[in-house]
């Protein structure tokens, strides 16, 4: 890996973080008593009140947007920027010419796992690539021994796990194979999505943690207090929500040995005059895949293209379609995919599409809260 691109920025939301405190103020303003304080000034909302109604703002705007959007044309990418940057709409000009469409993803910081995860079994799904789902459920459950090595209790991951060899185990040629509008459906929902999320994170923390030395010096510097491999992993990695930069990327890439392309759609502009309309990519291709690449065998070269394409905007990744690939999906009524709906490969939960184990739930709360940290399995008081 001779060159990193840009650290990713914060997680980029609809609203500005100034926005919010502003409507969260003048809210609280307007239901606040009609008081005078003895300096003459109207009561002011307190921090806690501000912040309420900050994350009451947030969780509007989540319900509007699902995880997932529908697939559109680059026209509508385009159309954001028709009052704003020059530069932007000219790079957008210039992704027309390699992609065709782009699929939104939720701004809610797991942006980067939702978007590569869809994208990636929908290619599956679209090529019939048994080959391929074969590989990388073998991938999955190797990655067991890793998880278990870093110190994490089974009980963490191994839910999540199924959630996840189950969507693969489903894409399959029989009547009750996988569907597109069925992958968007389970993709879109709270618990099949989060905890195929959760599972990612956890994945990828234990990436990062067996080759500490390999990722120390993309990792110092990155943050203000210089954090550790272990404590970046704890605070960057393991926790939903939290955002995603290069490391994370370099990390999954080679856990699961699937090449991943980023589009960086910044305003950068090419001062040498070549073409305005470029836009930086990065290919973050597995060693190993690279290497066979160099043999020149159709093959190996096959391994070392990029599936997945991500079109990263400060702070933000969405699923871009290069030409010929995108298949819109509509939704239908129901949601399939449960670890036990198909026998799931390595270990079955018993569980259904209704009813969740509780250590599941608890699972997904103890990773929301952070009370999973990494090499420590979990924290005192999870049950």
């Amino acid at each position: 890996m001779s060159e990193q691109p840009p650290v990713a920025q914060p997680e980029a939301q609809s609203a500005s973080a100034d926005d919010i405190a502003t409507q969260a103020g003048q809210t609280a303003s307007e239901s606040a008593p009609d008081s005078m304080d003895v300096a003459g000034q109207g009561d002011r909302p307190s921090d806690a009140d501000i912040i309420l109604q900050q994350n009451q703002i947030r969780e509007e705007q989540e319900q509007r947007m699902p995880y997932l959007g529908e697939v559109e044309p680059l026209s509508a990418l385009e159309a954001e920027y028709a009052g704003g940057s020059e530069v932007f709409r000219t790079k957008i000009q210039g992704l027309a010419r390699s992609y065709s469409s782009f699929r939104r993803s939720r701004g809610d910081g797991n942006c980067f796992f939702r978007a590569f995860l869809f994208a990636y079994l929908e290619n599956i799904l679209q090529r019939q690539d048994y080959a391929e789902r074969a590989r990388v459920v073998q991938r999955i459950q190797e990655a067991r021994q890793k998880l278990l090595d870093s110190g994490y209790q089974e009980l963490v991951f191994e839910d999540a796990q199924d959630f996840l060899l189950t969507q693969l185990n489903n894409i399959n040629a029989g009547p009750e194979g996988m569907t597109a509008e069925v992958l968007l459906i389970n993709m879109r929902d709270d618990m099949v999505s989060n905890m195929i999320v959760s599972f990612l994170r956890l994945a990828t923390s234990a990436e990062i943690g067996s080759r500490a030395e390999f990722f120390a010096p993309f990792i110092l510097g990155m943050t203000a207090d210089e954090l550790s491999v272990e404590a970046f992993r704890q605070r960057c990695v393991e926790p939903m929500g939290e955002e995603s930069d290069h490391v994370h990327i370099v990390a999954l890439s080679d856990m699961l040995q699937v090449p991943i392309s980023v589009l960086y759609l910044d305003r950068s502009m090419d001062t040498v005059g070549a073409d305005l309309s470029a836009v930086n990519r990065h290919d973050f291709v597995p060693e190993a895949l690279a290497e066979a690449a160099k043999g020149g065998s159709p093959e190996a070269v096959a391994q070392a293209t990029p599936r997945v394409h991500l079109l990263y905007r400060p702070g933000h990744y969405d699923i871009m379609y290069p030409h010929g690939t995108a298949a819109p999906a509509a939704q239908q009524p129901q949601v399939r995919g449960g670890p036990a709906a198909s026998g799931a490969t390595g270990g079955g939960s018993g569980l259904d599409d209704v009813a969740v184990s509780r250590s599941l739930a608890a699972t997904l709360d103890a990773i929301r809260d952070g009370s999973v940290t990494a090499g420590g399995g979990v924290s005192q008081g999870f049950a």
